[in-house]
């Protein structure tokens, strides 16, 4: 075949490359989209979609188990793992469809073939050659190994999530967002759960105080969790695995689930070769996200910086206004929106009390939170927990967090306080709804604002 013209083409089909994909198209440019597997990427088939269907599984589960204490009278009859992944895959499948239709309906060249980035202008899938004014780079994240063979007793996420029995034991290496998640839903689905984490605490990129609350809260649950303990080997065998740390300590569990984090999915497709600056594996580019060669950028899970399925959404958007010069505005790292889905769930945007006095001065820094026992809706949901906010003194409010049982649904409040620099006055007046759980951010606002109200 000959060479085709676009005015983008994207490698990778996931939410960073889908999503420019459409905003390019409606803005009025021809686009090729080319994806390896589905569209949807890891996000939609491996990650976030079907994790979050699990966890609503095990929410459910948790509920059902403990209704009596609500005066529900149920007979709870356990876990049937054929019935939760018929439910996970009905998900996926649907959204799938959807996602297919716009991506037809946008008129964008999908190509379902591996591509590789053969000139600085030029992808090359299977025998076709896309041309294109721009490219983009959208090629994703990979679950990191520490140099194990995944299958078997030994596993990443992308097993963990299509397991078809609830095993009785698990070790999870690593306590970050994945980790935390999966420890969740096999504790609510009866496994006997230990976590092993090197850094100091679980969830160790969050506030403190978040990462103190959901280890209280783990331990209320039963799940074991070791901090400030280093992995040394796994010994698998036909049963189970061995699991031994550097301090003499030894695991016995029918598996071991790797949850150290991703890494990009960079390796033999060319970057190196086009001379795209790398580090690590990970595309470098300006906060532009342009890359520095040519008309090409990258975004997402390849990009230094959080790996969230949102922000490399609104990274794709960004790079098709921009290469429509229509001059989008950047949101920094810190005030993209964090959400941790295990139970209790952790909502977070901006930067830690820690951070927040590096930046500004221990002295210029103040917080406030409001505890969930104070909050009647988080009481009919049984729920413990608290809303944090963090000030600059005489200045805007730089930091929300907050954990506890269906919180992350705050977010969206949390993240306007803080990328619209909002002071406590600001939000102190605000009405919040009675009764709802977002009725303790009004509190914190009062309360920094020097009139708490139940404090």
């Amino acid at each position: 075949m000959g060479e085709e013209q676009y005015d983008v083409v994207i490698l990778g089909g996931g939410n960073g490359g889908y999503a420019c994909a459409l905003r390019a198209t409606s803005l009025g440019m021809s686009v090729a989209l080319v994806e390896a597997d589905k569209v949807g990427g890891t996000c939609l088939h491996r990650g976030c979609i079907p994790t979050k269907a699990l966890l609503r599984a095990a929410e459910v589960a948790d509920t059902v188990h403990e209704s009596g204490e609500w005066g529900v009278v149920s007979a709870y009859g356990g876990v049937d793992m054929a019935k939760v992944r018929e439910f996970q895959s009905g998900i996926i499948n649907k959204m799938h469809r959807g996602l297919s239709g716009l991506i037809k309906s946008h008129k964008v060249e999908f190509v379902n073939s591996r591509g590789v980035l053969s000139g600085i202008d030029t992808v090359t899938a299977g025998d076709r050659v896309l041309k294109g004014q721009n490219i983009v780079l959208a090629s994703g994240s990979v679950t990191k190994t520490l140099g194990m063979n995944l299958g078997g007793h030994i596993i990443g996420s992308e097993h963990a999530l299509f397991l078809d029995r609830v095993p009785n034991s698990v070790v999870i290496l690593g306590g970050g967002v994945i980790g935390v998640e999966f420890a969740s839903v096999w504790k609510s689905f009866g496994a006997d759960v230990t976590i092993v984490e090197a850094l100091p605490h679980l969830v160790p990129n969050e506030d403190e105080d978040v990462s103190k609350g959901l280890e209280k809260a783990f331990r209320s649950r039963g799940i074991n969790f070791m901090t400030g303990t280093r992995f040394q080997n796994a010994i698998e065998d036909e049963y189970g695995v061995t699991v031994n740390t550097e301090d003499g300590q030894t695991l016995r569990a029918d598996y071991l689930l790797v949850a150290i984090g991703r890494g990009p999915n960079t390796a033999n497709m060319g970057y190196e070769a086009q001379g795209i600056p790398m580090d690590r594996g990970f595309v470098l580019a300006n906060e532009r996200l342009h890359t520095g060669v040519g008309n090409i950028y990258a975004v997402g899970d390849i990009v230094p910086g959080l790996q969230l399925a949102h922000r490399a959404t609104m990274q794709g958007v960004f790079v098709a206004e921009e290469v429509a010069g229509l001059q989008p505005r950047v949101v920094p790292n810190d005030n993209i929106p964090r959400v941790t889905f295990c139970e209790p769930e952790i909502a977070s945007v901006g930067l830690t009390e820690a951070k927040a006095k590096e930046v500004y001065g221990a002295d210029n820094v103040i917080t406030k939170q409001s505890n969930m026992l104070g909050n009647a809706k988080s009481q009919m949901l049984k729920a413990a927990g608290f809303v944090k906010l963090i000030q600059v003194k005489d200045g805007p409010i730089v930091g929300f967090h907050a954990l506890g049982q269906r919180i992350g649904e705050q977010i969206g409040e949390g993240q306007l306080i803080v990328n619209w620099e909002a002071d406590a006055e600001d939000l102190a007046y605000l009405m919040h709804t009675h009764p709802t759980q977002n009725e303790m951010i009004g509190e914190a606002a009062m309360a920094l604002a020097g009139k708490p109200l139940h404090g």
